[in-house]
C-alpha cells in the first residue's frame, strides 16, 4: 500500500512550527534527528547548524505523517512564496521504492539518488520533469 505524506523545509524555525502543529494535531514525534546526530569527518557540521532539525516526524491520521527539516544556510534562504514542500511517497517494499523513483524521476534531476538515508530509511529524491520535488522512501519494519 502507498502513502503519501508532506514534507516542508524551513529556515531554522521547523521545531517551532512542529511544536505548534503537534499542538493542534495531538501525538508525539517519531522521530527528531538534529544535524548534530548526523556530523562526521566528511559531513562536518557548523555550529550554528549543530541544534538544527534534520529530520521531524510527526504522525497525523491514521498512517499519515507530516515531515520537516532546516535548510542549512550553506544553500540558502527557502523563499516564503515558493512551494518549499516535497511529496514523500512511503512504499510497502525497496523494489516498489525503485520502481516509482525510476519512473517518476523520468526526465527530471535526480537530486539524491536512491539508497540507505541518514534517518533509517531506503529513499532518493528528485524533482520531477514539471519541476515537483518528490522523496521515495521504504522504511523496513
Amino acid at each position: 500500500m502507498i502513502t503519501i505524506n508532506p514534507w516542508v523545509n524551513f529556515n531554522g524555525n521547523a521545531e517551532e512550527a512542529f511544536s505548534f502543529y503537534k499542538s493542534v494535531f495531538g501525538g508525539d514525534f517519531s522521530k527528531v534527528i538534529r544535524f548534530k546526530d548526523i556530523a562526521t569527518e566528511e559531513f562536518p557540521v557548523a555550529e550554528n547548524e549543530a541544534e538544527k532539525i534534520m529530520y521531524i516526524a510527526l504522525p497525523i491520521g491514521n498512517g499519515a505523517m507530516m515531515i520537516a527539516n532546516d535548510v542549512p544556510e550553506v544553500l540558502g534562504r527557502v523563499n516564503e512564496r515558493e512551494n518549499r514542500s516535497k511529496i514523500v511517497v512511503s512504499t510497502g517494499s525497496k523494489e516498489e521504492a525503485d520502481r516509482l523513483f525510476s519512473a517518476l524521476s523520468a526526465g527530471g534531476e535526480v537530486e539524491g539518488p536512491i539508497g540507505d538515508s541518514p534517518w533509517g530509511s531506503y529513499a532518493g529524491m528528485f524533482r520531477d520533469k514539471y519541476g515537483i520535488e518528490w522523496i521515495i522512501e521504504f522504511t523496513p519494519n
